[in-house]
């Protein structure tokens, strides 16, 4: 296993994320990320797992989830499908139980990277009920009483789009980490992954064009990395030529998704004066 997180081929990871990564894995806490969609929150438990070269077990978190469905669940539907019809022996409760997510985590023989995305998704008692399993690293089975302890302590990442407040007993527990959006010198350097070939005029008017949109009041979705990387795949198959980007703003419904922010955009190019 890697000694430190220092980002990927694939992932620019700035310093400070660096450093919160770290920082999480050396004191044992969960690392509880934020940050606009699209800068890359969910792919950073993809990152840490390929840099230290561990499995990915990843939760993605609904409004129905409940905080043991990470643990483990006991399929009672099954057995009592197989009381009826089956023929095996149905005292045995433990082939009905089934490891979730987290649970596969602790029992791993080696340390994973455990992925518990969009925490903010579920319930507000979510969070607070696993505390003591996040604390502990291990939890009892109640059907069989049987103990699930961590071997070796997972790398927790947790992802919130800041939809509900966290409980503050949960936050204490976590090390926090906010990704802000790229600069255009890091952009460049993310972009550069995707686009190793990339003329270097054709990329500053590129990001030029894409800083400009999103500095605009009236966009309400503004446009992300993952966008703007898109956006210049389009821009190199449709054969743009740098020079068209100083008057139009080609493939715009590939940044843009809301069809009040296309017409306003459109209409201050329409309208020089208001550039």
């Amino acid at each position: 296993m890697a000694e430190s997180f220092q980002g990927t081929n694939t992932y620019i990871a700035s310093a400070e994320l660096q450093a919160a990564v770290n920082v999480s894995v050396a004191l044992g806490r969960p690392l509880l990320i934020k940050g606009e969609p699209g800068t890359g929150k969910t792919l950073l438990a993809h990152a840490i797992a390929q840099s230290f070269g561990v499995d990915l077990l990843t939760w993605h978190i609904k409004s129905t989830t409940r905080a043991q469905d990470g643990l483990y669940v006991y399929d009672t539907v099954q057995r009592l499908h197989d009381s009826r019809f089956g023929d095996g022996d149905v005292g045995d409760i433990a082939q009905y139980i089934k490891l979730g997510p987290l649970g596969e985590a602790f029992k791993a023989e080696g340390r994973s990277v455990i992925l518990i995305d969009e925490i903010d998704k579920a319930d507000l008692e979510f969070p607070n009920d696993l505390l003591h399993e996040l604390d502990a690293m291990s939890f009892v089975i109640g059907e069989t009483g049987e103990v699930v302890t961590a071997n070796q302590r997972p790398v927790v990442i947790i992802t919130s789009n800041a939809e509900k407040e966290l409980p503050d007993a949960f936050l204490r527990r976590c090390v926090f980490h906010y990704i802000s959006f790229p600069d255009a010198e890091l952009m460049k350097r993310i972009v550069s992954v995707h686009h190793a070939d990339l003329d270097k005029s054709l990329m500053e008017r590129c990001l030029l064009k894409f800083y400009w949109l999103r500095n605009q009041p009236e966009v309400r979705k503004k446009p992300t990395t993952s966008e703007l990387i898109d956006w210049i795949g389009a821009l190199l198959h449709g054969g743009v030529a740098e020079e068209t980007l100083e008057s139009t703003f080609p493939f715009l419904g590939v940044l843009l998704k809301k069809e009040k922010d296309m017409d306003v955009i459109i209409n201050r190019l329409n309208n020089p004066r208001r550039r």
